[in-house]
């Protein structure tokens, strides 16, 4: 079932989630709600914040082909490396503006995955940039927290104007 988006500034996507532990068919039923939520979009991830659910559960699917979503329950990024990629990103949640933002452009991540089990995965390119921007709305950040003072506001401000 397609899920509706939180509109910023609501509190809960400035607010760091919990964990999920042990995935259950509650937690799965969730990522299907999410991966449908994401490709209607369209768009590359999906943190269950951005939806209301204050898990930490995000989904990601970068390819070119799609239906190759990777569902991620409590990731955390365990390496990343001195290479940068640059990207526009955007979020449902605040529509109408993007930033182009810089980002480690390879990341290692462990997860706990629809199975139940922890394991750690590569992520490249865009890849990395969305598992970067998914976890980032767990931890109650949205993208534009990466650009500098100024332009944040002029972002923020073109954002009110667009609604």
């Amino acid at each position: 079932m397609k899920r509706d988006f939180l509109p910023w500034p609501d509190k809960r996507l400035r607010t760091a989630v919990e964990p999920v532990g042990k995935v259950t068919d509650e937690h799965r039923a969730i990522w299907d709600d999410m991966v449908e939520t994401m490709d209607a979009m369209p768009g590359v991830g999906l943190a269950a914040p951005q939806i209301g659910v204050m898990l930490r559960l995000a989904v990601v699917d970068a390819s070119d082909e799609r239906g190759q979503a990777i569902r991620m329950a409590d990731p955390e990024i365990v390496a990343v490396s001195d290479d940068k990629s640059t990207y526009p990103e955007g979020s449902p949640n605040l529509p109408g503006v993007t930033a182009k933002i810089t980002r480690p452009a390879r990341l290692t991540v462990a997860f706990t995955d629809h199975m139940g089990m922890r394991v750690r995965q590569e992520f490249v390119d865009l890849w990395a940039t969305s598992v970067q921007h998914q976890i980032d709305h767990l931890n109650g950040r949205m993208y534009f927290d990466n650009l500098s003072k100024v332009k944040r506001e002029m972002l923020l401000k073109k954002a009110r104007k667009a609604r």
